[in-house]
């Protein structure tokens, strides 16, 4: 697909995740706008996948562990046709197929149940594994935080990864340098990040997460790397697109109500 349709596929979800958040009255803008532009790129521009047909046995799987940034997600899904557009209205409501985590058993789309920080990097090398064994050629993509990446699970499995040659396993680190309560660099400074894992002997690549011709690019390389799985890390910006959320640890898990939410979708509207 043309990048100029890819920008205006998520400057539109950006409209769909702010409109989620204000009815919702909670969950989580600043990460689902830091990460539609990646999402957005996998979803209609790299991924196998049939949304008429959800379990077809060899489709690529998509794994977001950073689980709370959901509605990216769902706003992806709808818009492939998983599901009606017009049921992302129900996030995080009573008896809603859109939990405010991924719920694998709910929704189809959704390839793990995810949100307890630094699980779902095992769960996507699992997946890897089974394909190797099998002798499958899918590919799975994993998106993990920046935050996340505290957690001592990842490193396991950052571990493990390079062990088993999976080089049909790459992992998307969305390095928007701003978690729940702060910045990154002083709740637990993760630099010099891509040099660790280089030493765990990944592959790495270090793009514009915002920029849909570089996310192309590193999709197209790690595709290439052979007995290795890639890291692409995306430096992004915590809430892009809504000039009040942009690099405010604030508006991490916090819902805009309907008046910051009208706001946010006029100055999205605006954006060329």
């Amino acid at each position: 697909m043309e990048v100029e349709k890819l920008k205006a596929i998520a400057k539109e979800l950006r409209i769909d995740i702010i409109r989620m958040l204000a009815e919702a009255g909670s969950g989580h803008p600043g990460g689902s706008l830091s990460c539609i532009d990646i999402l957005v790129t996998l979803f209609f521009h790299r991924l196998r996948h049939r949304p008429a047909d959800p379990n077809w046995a060899d489709r690529d799987r998509f794994v977001l562990s950073k689980g709370h940034c959901v509605p990216a997600l769902y706003a992806v899904l709808a818009k492939a046709g998983y599901f009606s557009r017009d049921e992302l209205l129900s996030l995080r409501k009573l008896n809603s197929r859109l939990q405010g985590h991924p719920d694998r058993h709910r929704l189809p789309g959704i390839e793990a149940s995810t949100g307890s920080l630094g699980q779902g990097l095992s769960v996507a090398l699992g997946m890897a594994l089974a394909g190797k064994t099998s002798r499958k050629d899918y590919r799975v993509y994993c998106m993990i935080s920046d935050g996340e990446c505290q957690a001592g699970q990842i490193w396991e499995a950052a571990m493990a990864a390079p062990k088993f040659k999976l080089d049909n396993l790459c992992v998307l680190l969305d390095y928007n340098k701003i978690q729940l309560s702060g910045a990154v660099r002083e709740i637990m400074n993760l630099e010099p990040l891509l040099n660790k894992w280089r030493a765990f002997n990944w592959n790495t690549l270090e793009i514009d997460g915002h920029d849909f011709h570089a996310i192309i690019q590193a999709l197209d390389d790690a595709e290439r790397a052979k007995e290795r799985p890639t890291l692409i890390l995306c430096h992004t910006t915590k809430g892009k697109g809504v000039s009040f959320m942009e690099g405010k640890w604030e508006w991490h898990g916090k819902a805009p109500n309907r008046e910051e939410g009208e706001r946010a979708i006029q100055e999205i509207l605006a954006q060329n």
